[in-house]
C-alpha cells in the first residue's frame, strides 16, 4: 500500500494553506467546487482524514467517519439542487481510473443529463 502524501493539493486545501471556498464543511467532510467542471454542478467531496483513495478509506476509516461521509454526500447533492433531477457520484481509485490527486475525493456531477458513464470500446 502506498503511503499518504501530506503535501497533496487536497491536504493543503484542508489545512487552509491553499484558499478554496467551501460549499460544505463539517468535522468529517469538506466539499469544494471543481476548478475544471465537467457539468453545471461539479463538486469535490473530501474526507478530512488522510486517506489515499476509496480502498484506503474503506479499510481504515472509523465507522463514524464512513457514516458521516456518506451522509454528507447526500446532503451536499441536495443542497446543490441536483437530488431531484439526478446526479452522479464518481470515485477514481488508482492509476487505471485516472485518479489525479492521492487523497480520497468523490465527484458529484449534475445539473444536466449526463449521458452514459463510459463510451463502449470494442
Amino acid at each position: 500500500m502506498r503511503s499518504y502524501d501530506s503535501g497533496n493539493i487536497f491536504a493543503r486545501i484542508l489545512r487552509g494553506e491553499i484558499p478554496s471556498p467551501r460549499v460544505h464543511d463539517d468535522a468529517h467532510t469538506v466539499a469544494i467546487n471543481d476548478i475544471h467542471p465537467q457539468a453545471p454542478t461539479h463538486l469535490l467531496v473530501l474526507p478530512t482524514g488522510s486517506y489515499i483513495d476509496f480502498d484506503d478509506f474503506a479499510a481504515r476509516a472509523s465507522d463514524e467517519e464512513i457514516v458521516a461521509y456518506v451522509r454528507a454526500l447526500g446532503k451536499i447533492a441536495r443542497d446543490a439542487g441536483v437530488a431531484d433531477s439526478g446526479y452522479r457520484v464518481i470515485f477514481n481509485v488508482g492509476p487505471d481510473s485516472h485518479q489525479e490527486v492521492p487523497h480520497l475525493h468523490a465527484h458529484i456531477l449534475g445539473g444536466r443529463a449526463l449521458g452514459p458513464l463510459l463510451t463502449r470500446r470494442d
